[in-house]
């Protein structure tokens, strides 16, 4: 138990808040139904394309912290638990949640733009699109730093970045413009706010 308290006090308190809310919306919404249920899902706040086009834009934002099953979550929330706790200790609270938030919400306006020119409708959720911009605004730390930032290099964050896309898009059932667009917006996002250093 000591040792849980040790690694909850070792980590910054906003990625820790983001972590936890992921965490009880899905024991939450595990409780209520089947969160690998397309429609239930759909139900609680999942993105879907028409939708949003309709005016239901909260899903933009809801659909971030829906999680289908319990390995989608589990994978998102380990990544996100060492990267975003890497990337608030470099830019701050305030600008880790910009980053998070506003690049997750990039990513999934990107995804429904790309549904409506490819008319491939389909109902999506997750982190993933968040955590991209948590490594996309890492990758332009890295490089605005030389090459390297704590234990990551530049080249050790693009690798991971271009090895999570070609898993996507190797996979099925993955959205893979919500993480080409989460990773994009995360980049340019940290080099808006942390171009003249943190």
């Amino acid at each position: 138990m000591q040792e849980i308290r040790d690694f909850i006090d070792s980590r910054q308190k906003m990625n820790l808040i983001i972590v936890a809310i992921n965490i009880i919306v899905f024991l939450a919404l595990s409780f209520l139904g089947d969160t690998e249920n397309t429609q239930f899902m759909l139900e609680h706040g999942a993105d879907f394309a028409p939708y949003v086009k309709a005016g239901e834009y909260y899903r933009l934002v809801t659909s971030m912290f829906l999680h289908f099953g319990i390995d989608h979550i589990f994978n998102n929330m380990l990544v996100l638990i060492f990267l975003g706790d890497m990337l608030e200790q470099c830019v701050g609270k305030v600008r880790y949640l910009v980053i998070y938030l506003g690049g997750g919400m990039i990513g999934n306006i990107v995804s429904v733009w790309f549904a409506f020119q490819s008319r491939d409708f389909a109902v999506s959720a997750g982190a993933s699109g968040a955590v991209f911009a948590v490594i996309g605004a890492l990758i332009w730390l890295v490089l605005r730093s030389k090459g390297k930032l704590g234990e990551y290099s530049g080249r050790r964050l693009v690798l991971m970045a271009v090895l999570s896309v070609l898993q996507g898009v190797t996979a099925g059932g993955v959205d893979n413009c919500a993480h080409i667009g989460g990773l994009v917006s995360g980049f340019v996002l940290a080099l808006m706010l942390c171009f003249k250093g943190v």
